[in-house]
């Protein structure tokens, strides 16, 4: 079969279709193909009574890098939405992320001073200096009361394992702010496309060919026939017949469903951090976009799941075990000179969604400088 295309790009998400947009701009010949019905990969959105619903959880970009926002404004209007997650701790509502208003709280305490204090002596009592797990990090991190109350159950139910099973990176840094600030992020660029996700993406892919519904493991010699180079946004592993093994993920589960009640919980996101709840927050979806007027509300309950083949894979588990499995994928994929990878899946590896397009301009950036 003679090569209509230069590249053919597998997979329709926010890396994909960031490629996509980069290469046909530079005059390259793109097309790309989807296993979904609709492109925006787990960004995807969709509207209901009047409410833009996020299908596959809530995502709100935020950034740092000027370059990454100016570059996603071309394609979309960005809301002012501050992301100001609450947590539900056995009926008992705190803020996140943790700051002033969550430690009065869990302690009472009104000053930084008096804050500082608690957390000082409750970490200080766990007598941890160099943590072997999770829960040694967090409690070394934030004291008892702080881990018990907020991280512990959220995160073994996200994860599917005892905190104490769990390698101690994976909760990285925890902040504490002792100020009365409830924006999750300290970026300095944060918002949600007006008319969603879904939308900016199609935008993004005007300027190539695109095809929904189709699956390239069905045919993967005819469609690695039809350009020059194959970008592979999928699981690595699945890729290359699963020849080392499996890689290990998490999945999740929606549960999404319209009320006949303008208002739910008030808040676009409400985490459940106890055990007993099995799932692990409660999105609803209008007050992403303060703009509805809907006398309905749609809310998701999302669910984490145990990852088999053939489920959608979200979270990898980038544990020593996967990380040491993951490189031997990579070296396969480093020898490969028709076929380039990207994204998450390809890499294994958990990207916020600045990163996912930083990463795929930067791959664009180096596909030009090998001309």
């Amino acid at each position: 079969m003679s090569e209509k295309y230069d590249y053919i790009i597998v997979g329709a998400g926010l890396f994909g279709a960031t490629l996509a947009q980069i290469l046909g701009e530079r005059g390259k010949r793109c097309i790309v193909i989807e296993k979904r019905e609709r492109v925006g990969g787990n960004i995807a959105t969709e509207t209901v009574e009047g409410i833009t619903v996020h299908k596959f959880g809530a995502h709100i970009f935020h950034t740092d890098d000027k370059r990454v926002w100016e570059y996603v404004n071309r394609f979309a209007e960005f809301n002012n939405f501050v992301n100001s997650p609450i947590a539900n701790y056995k009926g008992k509502l705190y803020n996140l992320p943790f700051n002033m208003f969550t430690f009065y709280q869990l302690f009472g305490c009104k000053t930084p001073a008096e804050a500082r204090a608690v957390i000082d002596a409750q970490r200080a009592a766990c007598g941890i200096t160099e943590p072997k797990n999770l829960e040694e990090k967090a409690l070394m991190s934030v004291g008892e009361q702080v881990y018990r109350t907020l991280i512990k159950g959220y995160t073994e139910k996200q994860w599917g394992r005892d905190c104490k099973f769990l390698p101690e990176f994976i909760i990285g840094r925890v902040p504490l702010r002792f100020t009365f600030d409830n924006n999750y992020f300290n970026d300095r660029y944060q918002g949600i496309p007006i008319g969603g996700y879904s939308l900016m993406v199609e935008k993004m892919l005007a300027g190539a060919e695109v095809v929904t519904g189709v699956d390239y493991f069905a045919d993967r010699d005819k469609f690695d026939g039809m350009a020059a180079v194959t970008v592979y946004t999928g699981e690595i592993d699945r890729f290359y017949g699963y020849k080392y093994g499996g890689l290990e993920y998490r999945s999740l589960r929606f549960e999404t469903e319209t009320l006949d009640i303008p208002d739910f919980q008030g808040n676009a996101v409400v985490n459940y951090t106890e055990y007993e709840v099995p799932y692990t927050r409660i999105i609803e979806h209008k007050h992403f976009d303060r703009t509805s007027v809907s006398n309905k509300t749609v809310i998701t309950r999302e669910y984490p799941e145990k990852f088999t083949q053939g489920a959608e894979p979200y979270y990898p588990v980038n544990d020593e075990k996967n990380t040491e499995l993951y490189s031997a994928y990579a070296a396969l994929a480093s020898k490969e000179t028709r076929v380039l990878f990207g994204g998450r899946l390809a890499g294994y590896k958990y990207y916020d969604m600045d990163d996912t397009v930083a990463a795929a301009m930067a791959l664009a950036d180096k596909i030009e400088k090998r001309k």
